[in-house]
């Protein structure tokens, strides 16, 4: 469907008496960097999210894609769970590291395919490899289109030659409009959210999650499989499983200050 409201979304959160709040980060609460190498903390943004996390009817979950180091860095907020790299690592509300897979299985791969893709783009103008350490990226953001079709092709099979040698299922692709990356197969938004559901629960909270593209779609499902609700952030409508849309991660900061005096309310 094409979410913009639907007729049951502000009675729903009106009732909640919780609400545990999954927040992606980059396109939804704060514009793209330029590379994933700016990292660069909003103050206005950490308030807002200290604002929610202190506040006792939420409990705050921010799952990126970006290393959790940078997420780290990004959301210095105590008490705030926060998942790297799609959730494969963990920091705790209380600060304790998670990591759901052995760094050393996977590592090897990724240290084959990295200088393959390094010399792939080698003299080309407008791309960026990313080494999270349990995945690599490429971003052909600022590339020209036709060429950044052929070469992520390149890419393409060039991962899946890598793939093709390491253990059946460890690994997957994720793909995106001029971006390609090669991670774990538990690398998924929508496992990370099953997980933290099941290993950090609340009785009777609302699961709420905010995303903006289909790495966070992976979650929708499992949110709405919970009896959660889903927002998306987009300039325009598309079909989502999300069960409202919002325009940009301005309007998302607005709408979640209006959320928080929801349920200011309701106290």
């Amino acid at each position: 469907m094409k979410a913009e409201t639907t007729p049951r979304v502000p009675e729903r959160l009106a009732q909640a008496e919780r609400i545990r709040l999954f927040l992606d980060y980059d396109g939804t609460l704060a514009d793209f960097a330029p590379t994933p190498e700016h990292v660069n903390p909003d103050p206005e943004l950490v308030a807002l999210i200290h604002r929610l996390a202190r506040h006792p009817q939420f409990r705050v979950a921010v799952v990126s894609g970006r290393r959790l180091a940078h997420v780290q860095e990004l959301v210095p907020v105590p008490g705030v769970l926060l998942a790297g790299t799609y959730g494969v690592e963990l920091q705790t509300p209380e600060g304790a590291r998670i990591d759901r897979l052995d760094y050393d299985s996977v590592r090897p791969t990724l240290d084959t395919l990295k200088p393959r893709w390094t010399d792939l783009i080698a003299g080309r103008v407008g791309y960026f490899l990313e080494d999270k350490g349990w995945a690599l990226a490429l971003h052909a953001r600022f590339a020209d289109e036709a060429e950044s079709t052929r070469v992520l092709a390149g890419a393409r099979r060039l991962a899946e030659a890598a793939m093709r040698q390491a253990a059946p299922g460890l690994f997957r692709l994720l793909g995106g409009h001029k971006f390609l990356e090669i991670g774990p197969a538990l690398a998924h938004k929508g496992l990370a959210v099953a997980y933290l559901l099941d290993q950090f629960p609340w009785h009777g909270a609302l699961p709420l999650y905010l995303g903006d593209d289909d790495k966070d779609e992976e979650a929708f499902g499992v949110i709405k499989a919970r009896g959660g609700m889903a927002v998306v952030v987009a300039r325009e409508p598309r079909e989502t499983e999300a069960d409202l849309r919002l325009g940009s991660p301005r309007a998302a900061r607005g709408w979640l200050e209006r959320l928080l005096g929801v349920m200011d309310g309701g106290r």
